[in-house]
């Protein structure tokens, strides 16, 4: 993992200064131990290394950011076999939220959050209650210490403790329901902190421990090996990985709300009329607006050349590779091109997963492509016997390129 070198010195300082080391490296040195969980936060407690990591590890696919709430998002989502990530300190959400999330796995999807507190209508909803000690270590006056996290040995092939120097790990699930839930997870002390809730088709992933994900505990000795095993119990091929930054820039329940009742309508628009020389400012604008269309009818529009639509370069492009090697009568070479850049469109334009080809992959191309579904079908028959054949004569090429070209012509 290729870390810039400025950010090991600045998680040095960090370290040591955890351990009670005063003369290694100067306090300005030493960066914020502000617990963000971003993408993109570099310090101790941000979450830059697990997003790289995950990128690693579901390497193909693309991770997608999403800046919205799970009520927003899941109205553009209509996967069956994806994966949704939240990291953040405090998980708030809407009871709309809470409905989005267990509607997103009862279709097969795996919806993962981490939180070291969760709000009552998700953990109500699945059953499930969140207790930590941490307050209580505190007020006895036990701040820092070697603590570590543990998976259970009952369903994973890992026994290692993976340990760090810093608040222990206190929160647990104090209860669950056991006929659909399992635990994955233990702290140093032996409470569950990670278990996964069973809904429909799908699961949904409830880890009480976020500061297991960031850049500090990651770079601590193995431990990036715990973000692996912990990711490991997704789907293999997601169709879709998601990882959502909205929660981890929350900071209250009422920011939450007022979130979702601003996405109903246009937003700015109300904030602008709650004060009144903004409100005048907008009718003026918008009053001088009018009435420069109105003049402006009256001009005469001058007359607008046709523009020619752009060639369909996609086929430009196979009919291109077709004939550098037609001379060659490499058939099987030819059909490998044709399908490969095929499947690069189709990955390209609707975000499909191109290696795992079964029904589901055949009904969501054709909803979105417009094209029929026995065309599809068909088309993906033929890139399959040809893939398994040893050689491809002339009239399985023929017949692939004339399909491919059919299904670019019935695009929507």
């Amino acid at each position: 993992m290729n870390i810039k070198t400025p950010y090991l010195v600045y998680l040095s300082a960090a370290c040591l200064f955890l351990h009670g080391c005063d003369s290694a490296v100067p306090a300005k040195r030493i960066p914020k131990l502000t617990e963000t969980y971003y993408a993109s936060d570099k310090k101790p407690f941000g979450a830059y290394i697990a997003y790289h990591q995950l990128g690693e590890m579901f390497f193909h696919n693309s991770i997608h950011t999403e800046s919205r709430n799970f009520e927003e998002s899941w109205k553009n989502i209509d996967d069956t076999s994806g994966v949704y990530i939240t990291i953040a300190k405090t998980l708030y959400t809407t009871n709309e939220d809470v409905n989005s999330i267990i509607a997103f796995a009862e279709r097969g999807n795996d919806a993962f959050f981490s939180a070291q507190s969760f709000d009552h209508n998700l953990l109500d909803e699945l059953g499930c209650k969140v207790f930590s000690d941490l307050d209580i270590d505190i007020l006895h006056g036990i701040l820092y210490k070697r603590t570590g996290i543990r998976f259970n040995s009952h369903i994973s092939t890992d026994t290692s403790m993976y340990r760090y120097y810093y608040y222990p790990f206190t929160t647990k699930f104090a209860s669950f329901d056991p006929a659909d839930t399992r635990v994955l997870g233990y702290s140093a002390f032996g409470a569950p902190d990670f278990i996964v809730v069973f809904r429909g088709k799908g699961r949904i992933f409830l880890h009480c421990e976020p500061r297991t994900f960031s850049n500090y505990f990651l770079l601590q000795y193995d431990n990036y090996h715990y973000l692996e095993n912990a990711f490991g119990y997704m789907n293999d091929h997601p169709q879709h990985v998601y990882w959502n930054s909205y929660y981890a820039r929350l900071r209250s329940k009422d920011e939450a709300m007022n979130n979702r009742n601003d996405s109903g309508g246009f937003s700015s628009l109300s904030e602008i009329l709650k004060h009144p020389p903004l409100a005048v400012a907008f009718w003026l604008s918008l009053s001088m607006l009018l009435l420069y269309v109105l003049f402006g009818i009256k001009r005469r529009q001058r007359v607008i050349e046709m523009v020619k639509p752009n060639e369909n370069t996609t086929v430009t492009f196979t009919e291109t590779i077709g004939r550098l090697y037609l001379q060659k009568k490499d058939n099987k070479n030819i059909a490998e091109k044709m399908t490969t850049y095929f499947n690069e469109y189709i990955r390209n334009k609707y975000f499909l997963n191109t290696y795992l080809i079964n029904g589901d992959f055949i009904d969501t191309l054709s909803r979105k492509s417009g094209v029929p579904h026995g065309k599809v079908e068909s088309l993906y028959r033929a890139i399959d016997r040809i893939g398994h054949s040893m050689e491809t004569d002339d009239f399985q090429l023929l017949s692939l390129n004339e399909q491919i070209q059919d299904f670019f012509k019935r695009i929507k």
